[in-house]
């Protein structure tokens, strides 16, 4: 029975000391839609800065890379090391053009609250005027929107009439074909086409015979002079 109670004793100590020592492994979580996410714990080391022995590029050196080169690195190795740079902090002040480059950015991007308001009531102008204008000519065109319709309506009743003028005259055509010939003829055939051309010729030639009597009619009429008032 002590053998039993030493051994159960020895085994909770192996046990505590093993969560002790045992290296940390990542967390995992199951979510209900059985996706296993897994996290672990990351603690970085500090950062140590050999301040007796900084590293300072040379810039005279062809194997020092470009961008060390730069005053934003400059900048960088001041804000790390501080005067064991060997850095003169009046160097890391932007430039006259680099102030005027800042000075603008700062007005485009951040103007002043005055400038903002200048700006959206501007803006407001803007778009009621526009909105005006628009509101202007959508009242013209409805104004003019009566007459549209009956010109449109005119010109409907128009084309209609044309289109049953052309079909009568086309059945009088062929009418006229079948007394000629004595045979119906195809719209399209030559025949056809040739007495169509006639036929307008001659009604061309009677339209200009009618036109030089009715200018000669007109000739013939004596003019009665104005009576004269007492």
């Amino acid at each position: 029975m002590a053998a039993s109670l030493l051994r159960g004793r020895t085994l909770v100590i192996c046990r505590t000391f093993k969560r002790i020592y045992t290296p940390k492994t990542p967390h995992s979580a199951t979510y209900p839609n059985g996706l296993l996410l897994q996290t672990a714990s990351y603690n970085p080391r500090p950062l140590k800065l050999n301040l007796r022995d900084p590293y300072i590029p040379d810039k005279s050196s062809e194997e020092t890379p470009e961008w060390q080169k730069t005053s934003k690195y400059d900048r960088k190795l001041y804000g790390r090391y501080g005067s064991a740079s060997g850095i003169d902090p009046a160097s890391l002040w932007p430039s006259h053009a680099e102030l005027d480059k800042i000075v603008a950015e700062e007005n485009e991007w951040h103007p002043p609250l005055e400038v903002m308001l200048n700006n959206i009531a501007a803006k407001q102008k803007e778009e009621t005027e526009k909105r005006l204008a628009k509101e202007k000519l959508i009242a013209a065109n409805m104004a003019k929107m009566p007459k549209m319709i009956a010109d449109w309506r005119k010109e409907k009743r128009e084309a209609k009439q044309k289109l049953k003028e052309e079909k009568a005259r086309r059945e009088k055509l062929l009418a006229e074909a079948r007394e000629r010939f004595g045979y119906a003829l195809d719209p399209r055939s030559p025949k056809f086409l040739e007495m169509v051309a006639e036929i307008e010729k001659e009604e061309k030639k009677k339209r200009k015979l009618m036109k030089r009597r009715l200018r000669e009619e007109q000739a013939a009429v004596p003019v009665t002079p104005p009576v004269a008032s007492s």
